[in-house]
């Protein structure tokens, strides 16, 4: 039993190190996409839309493609 509480601790932490990492590598994607202009207190308003806009269609694509994967395996 010990081993699978183990298992599944590693699992779970190794999922979240995949989510962190997908953020990671969201938040730079997103950033140099949509920041233009020298960051002060706060963005722009084109900025912020382009931020939002940018990090919902990452999510969306990364939705999609775990559905699909999800969709392979069954």
């Amino acid at each position: 039993a010990e081993q699978k509480e183990i298992g599944t601790f590693i699992e779970n932490e190794q999922a979240q190190a995949r989510v962190h990492s997908s953020i990671h590598s969201f938040t730079g994607i997103c950033w140099d996409k949509c920041v233009t202009s020298t960051p002060s207190t706060s963005f722009s308003r084109a900025e912020s839309t382009c931020l939002a806009n940018c990090v919902d269609r990452f999510l969306d694509s990364s939705l999609f493609m775990v559905k699909q994967i999800e969709n392979r395996r069954q």
